[in-house]
């Protein structure tokens, strides 16, 4: 996102010296002869796509996966040339610009390995693709028996199998019997593909979770997406790598205002004030990506100190008390997300207030907002 010409109150920093100390961190876990796939879909999880796959780029990454088309086309547009796999479907309005732009499609069914294969007679050598197969995800993929179905002579001779893959649905879950038996059917399906004659050089399997809790499934690559931008959700039993959120979401003070007892805040009367209490406006709300869920009991960071949030979250604006904090002014900066002093708030705290994952808290984050990236010392 280009940095915007006019002063925004609200502002996402995304620290690019942590983002590659992550990767470092993941390189130090995968096996030997195993390399990264990094995960920037959904606007690389709130953190900006394109800032952050050049950063990985610079820093030796040369396969990259979005879920979309759309994604891809807009990576190649900012100028990115290594591998981009698309790992969602495609469908065949999008086939002429996946081709034109050079993504590589995860292909999920067999009528979509069949149109592609009869769009991809234009070029002069094979396209690339990459087979998914469903091992117990139950969404996308090839079943067993479709893959058995495929042999040299039948699979489109204008396509190559550059690779396989699966998805695995349960690797940061306490019993590993289910990962165990998935990666066991990956197994089986990648060798009834290589005894019917393929010799496929990328293979990948491990997402985050996958990547700690089982290396017999790192493959030629692994797919990283939360870890690279600082949270996992691993079990406590699990020691996680040295993880460095990336990701600090602040804005200003708008306005201070004093409400006697009695008095409410927000919509439907849900706070109403038992003291003299000083209230902060904040100008982001849900829109923004702070989730009503946080209504009276999600914290924001001011002064270095906690402030509560109180009354209803609005579509574009936040009421936080501030009666305990000394000096507040209009203007001072409020962290939603990161550090202030000694305190820290992160996208996991705000997950578990709002029973969700750091995943749906990170990618929330509008798009709008304007995203600044920095390497710190």
């Amino acid at each position: 996102m280009p940095t915007p010409s006019a002063f925004s109150p609200t502002v996402a920093t995304i620290d690019l010296t942590a983002l590659v100390h992550n990767l470092l961190q993941l390189r130090r876990i995968i096996s030997p002869g195993s390399d990264i796939m990094a995960v920037v879909k959904a606007n690389a999880y709130g953190h900006g796509a394109t800032e952050t796959a050049q950063a990985l780029i610079r820093h030796g990454v040369v396969h990259l996966a979005v879920f979309s088309v759309q994604e891809g086309i807009a990576l190649r547009q900012a100028g990115i040339t290594v591998s981009i796999v698309i790992l969602g479907p495609v469908f065949p309005q999008q086939v002429e610009d996946l081709f034109s732009h050079r993504l590589t499609p995860v292909v999920s069914d067999p009528s979509t390995l069949a149109a592609l294969g009869r769009c991809a007679t234009q070029y002069s050598a094979p396209y690339p693709i990459h087979l998914k197969i469903d091992t117990g995800m139950g969404r996308l993929g090839f079943t067993l028996n479709e893959v058995e179905a495929i042999t040299k002579h039948s699979f489109p001779p204008s396509l190559y199998l550059e690779g396989l893959m699966s998805h695995l649905a349960d690797s940061d879950g306490l019993d590993t019997d289910s990962t165990e038996q998935q990666i066991n059917c990956f197994e089986r399906t990648l060798k009834v593909v290589r005894e019917a004659g393929f010799s496929i050089p990328l293979i990948h399997l491990a997402n985050s979770a996958g990547i700690v809790r089982f290396p017999s499934a790192h493959y030629s690559l692994v797919r990283p997406g939360i870890m690279l931008y600082g949270y996992h959700t691993l079990p406590l039993s699990i020691q996680p790598p040295d993880l460095r959120p990336i990701l600090s979401l602040t804005t200003r003070i708008a306005q201070l205002r004093l409400i006697q007892p009695g008095e409410t805040v927000s919509y439907n009367r849900t706070f109403m004030a038992r003291r003299p209490t000083r209230i902060a406006v904040l100008p982001i709300g849900y829109s923004g990506g702070v989730s009503r869920h946080l209504s009276n009991r999600g914290q924001v960071l001011i002064r270095g100190q906690r402030a509560t949030i109180v009354g209803i979250v609005c579509m574009d604006m936040v009421m936080v008390d501030v009666t305990e904090i000394s000096h507040v002014t209009v203007g001072d900066e409020v962290v939603l997300i990161g550090k202030q002093g000694t305190e820290q708030i992160t996208a996991h705290d705000i997950a578990e207030w709002t029973d969700t994952i750091s995943y749906e808290v990170l990618c929330a984050i509008n798009p709008q907002i304007p995203r600044f990236y920095r390497c710190s010392s």
